[in-house]
């Protein structure tokens, strides 16, 4: 059997806005009349500026602002936002450059970018973590662990930073066992800017006396570009107590239990088809539960399209859980047997390995080259398995050959376990009851080809969701849709015929509350996009 490499299907999984200023400042910044360094201003005749363009994953969309700013600490952050403020300039914000909209490139004059800011240190003062925004997950992780032992239950793409994963409320491999990371933030900064205009740092924290609370739980899956400049990230587990900083975040299993099992398109009925998503829904929907004892095994079920010439291709399936569980190969075995159960043509690729905790997520982890190209990604959350329409549709998009790509794929992901374990308006994430999640994706690299993509895409889709007007209206199966995963169709009226507005796809009855902080924190509505949170009317 011919098929992609075990990385290649990860990477495939994966891909699933300053005032302009005289002269040209050193990286470290020109000390400014107030005695505060100004951060690195890159203008368009600056050679550094291409760079800044090319530092972002979706090749469609270049960022071509007035100027960059790099900033190195919150005080430049502040003297950028306001120098932007003073020049009636539209600001945005980049960290990692891993939006899949065009949310930091349309229509800025100035884009801050924060990638100068990833240090992780552990504050003694806070008794927590801190993250600062431009950090990789990649350096979040190794950082962590190697220095104290413990993790955040990130996500595996290790070159997105943690600026927009966390306040999006990310999630990973180790969400099933711990939870989002959202959950563990214990405290945020954030430049904000006040009615007047002036730009100011302020730290919100969960504690429930804080004055600034609701600042801290707007980050808490509220989404990036609503509120401010976020600038530095605090974790600490709620229930942690004492000033021991191995103890105050969750430490992840030493030991990974891994697999990869393929199918060849060859040997792929749409009988079959429909009994492996059945067999993967309905497992996750027994093997959900927070106290489950598969609470630490995560899959990744990327289907990608049956290629229409000799050799169709294949998939396949990614399992990890933890290695250290005394009955953790037959709790592997087992799961394993369940989703592949009457699904003939099954073929190991990897047989189960254990990897040490850090080396297996290396071994998984995407770097941005990996997740280059351009491409159009859709997503929802899943109550439950895919009804007996919806795999239907999903076989036949996936093997129709009435469309020529170069990459398509049914992304299915493990969720749910301690996730659901927290309540829906606990965090600005609201979903808390799910099972997995869905994405779609299909990539290109002919420019001439984005429309064709796009209307695939969309019609895939549509016919997904054709019973609640083309997209994930929470239902007793459907939840909506994950903010990090944005898709500016939601709010287009040609492609979600719902009437249902998109932001209750993502925030449900969150939603009001992320508006009355908006109104708070940015009244002027500083910092917006195709989908932010809009103030109240």
């Amino acid at each position: 059997m011919s098929g992609p490499t075990r990385r290649g299907l990860i990477a495939g999984a994966a891909a699933l806005g300053g005032v302009m200023l005289t002269g040209a400042p050193a990286a470290a910044g020109v000390p400014s009349k107030e005695g505060v360094r100004e951060s690195p201003v890159i203008l368009p005749d600056d050679p550094r500026y291409e760079d800044l363009v090319l530092r972002r994953t979706n090749e469609r969309f270049f960022p071509r602002p007035g100027s960059f700013r790099l900033p190195t600490t919150t005080e430049q952050v502040v003297r950028a936002v306001q120098d932007a403020v003073r020049a009636g300039k539209r600001v945005t914000v980049r960290s990692g450059g891993h939006c899949y909209e065009n949310f930091v490139g349309a229509g800025a004059e100035v884009v801050i970018d924060m990638s100068a800011m990833r240090q992780v240190t552990f504050d003694r003062r806070r008794t927590a973590f801190m993250i600062e925004p431009g950090a990789s997950l990649w350096t979040v992780y190794e950082r962590l662990y190697l220095g104290w032992g413990v993790t955040i239950p990130g996500g595996q793409c290790g070159g997105v930073a943690a600026g927009g994963h966390i306040q999006g409320g990310g999630y990973g491999a180790l969400s099933r066992q711990l939870g989002s990371v959202v959950d563990y933030l214990y405290a945020v900064e954030v430049v904000v800017v006040d009615r007047a205009g002036r730009a100011r740092a302020v730290v919100a924290t969960r504690e429930p006396d804080d004055a600034n609370r609701d600042l801290w739980w707007a980050h808490t899956g509220g989404g990036g570009g609503n509120f401010g400049v976020v600038t530095r990230y605090w974790m600490r587990t709620p229930e942690a107590t004492g000033d021991d900083p191995t103890r105050l975040l969750p430490r992840p299993p030493a030991v990974t239990l891994e697999t990869t099992i393929a199918w060849s398109w060859d040997a792929m009925t749409e009988e079959s088809f429909h009994r492996l998503l059945r067999n993967y829904g309905q497992w996750h929907e027994r093997h959900s539960a927070p106290d489950s004892p598969y609470a630490s095994l995560f899959s990744l079920l990327p289907i990608t399209r049956r290629n229409p010439g000799a050799d169709p291709g294949a998939f396949a399936m990614v399992t990890a859980l933890d290695g250290t569980l005394p009955d953790a190969d037959r709790l592997l075995r087992d799961h394993v047997a369940e989703v592949t159960d009457g699904v003939p043509g099954t073929i190991t690729v990897q047989p189960p390995r254990r990897l040490p905790w850090l080396a297996g997520v290396k071994a998984q982890s995407l770097g941005q080259a990996d997740e280059a190209g351009m491409h159009k990604l859709k997503a929802a959350y899943l109550r439950k398995s895919f009804t007996d329409a919806q795999i239907a549709t999903a076989y036949t998009y996936l093997t129709s050959a009435d469309h020529q790509n170069e990459t398509a794929m049914l992304l299915l992901v493990s969720y749910g376990g301690k996730v659901n374990a927290v309540a829906p308006d606990a965090t600005a994430m609201p979903q808390r009851d799910s099972i997995m999640k869905a994405v779609y994706v299909v990539i290109w690299t002919d420019p001439d080809r984005e429309q064709a993509n796009l209307d695939w895409i969309r019609r895939w889709y549509a016919a997904m969701y054709a019973d609640t007007g083309g997209v994930p209206v929470p239902s007793s199966v459907n939840d909506g849709s994950y903010i990090n995963y944005p898709d500016v169709d939601t709010t287009d009226p040609r492609w979600n015929t719902s009437g249902v507005p998109w932001h209750t796809l993502y925030y449900k009855d969150n939603y009001r509350r992320l508006q009355r902080v908006k109104a708070r924190w940015d009244p002027r509505d500083l910092f917006h996009h195709a989908m932010s949170i809009t103030l109240p009317r």
